[in-house]
């Protein structure tokens, strides 16, 4: 499967341009960069292109809200359009609220699990590592990104992995770092594990999955 590999920064710029509230997006898709100065938002927060600067907001359809919550949700954790829809097509197929079941299954993916235990700066970094195969879950090597976790699942780290200077910064974040409270960090043992299932109080990601829901639903 192909994979974006253009300039990051427009993106959220993209998104924040989009916003009805002016309200600034960040996707966090360059980890610390994004809270720092640099961050193109904060520099620049109109829609990338040259002939954006100055044109007026067009007023947008209830469609085009839809779109667009849907692609920053995609963006938001890396996933490509056909996987996204995979994940939408299984959580219609769960009893209970569609939207809160597709989010829960696009955080417990594994790399976004390594992700929110500050073992890495952003997700695409976790997709590496992942890819990489760096961890382990339940003992056993898992080097697929979209594996899914589930509540008692225990995440480590290979023994060469942890001697890599590459882990060196990561793990010092995570050990400063507390992780959401449906995950849990062993900073003596460097491990991590599933406490519970996420409830979307504990998910802080700014999007309404509900105009998705609808999206998929026309």
């Amino acid at each position: 499967m192909s994979r974006y590999t253009g300039p990051v920064c427009r993106l959220c710029r993209r998104e924040t341009a989009a916003s009805k509230t002016g309200e600034k997006i960040k996707l966090f898709l360059k980890g610390d960069r994004c809270l720092s100065r640099k961050c193109a938002v904060e520099r620049r927060g109109t829609a990338p292109g040259q002939k954006t600067q100055g044109k007026q907001r067009q007023k947008t359809s209830e469609y085009g809200r839809q779109l667009r919550e849907k692609q920053k949700m995609r963006r938001y954790y890396g996933v490509h359009e056909t996987q996204f829809a995979n994940y939408f097509r299984e959580a219609a197929r769960v009893p209970g609220q569609t939207g809160r079941t597709f989010l829960q299954m696009l955080e417990r993916r594994l790399d976004n699990v390594v992700y929110r235990l500050n073992l890495a700066a952003s997700r695409s970094q976790a997709r590496q590592l992942v890819t990489h195969r760096h961890f382990r879950v339940n003992g056993k090597l898992v080097n697929v990104p979209s594996f899914i976790v589930k509540p008692g699942d225990v995440l480590s780290i290979g023994e060469r992995s942890l001697k890599s200077p590459v882990f060196a910064a990561n793990l010092e974040v995570a050990g400063s770092r507390r992780p959401p409270e449906w995950l849990e960090w062993n900073d003596t043992e460097k491990t991590g594990k599933v406490v519970q299932l996420p409830s979307r109080e504990q998910i802080d990601t700014p999007v309404d999955e509900q105009l998705i829901v609808e999206f998929y639903s026309r």
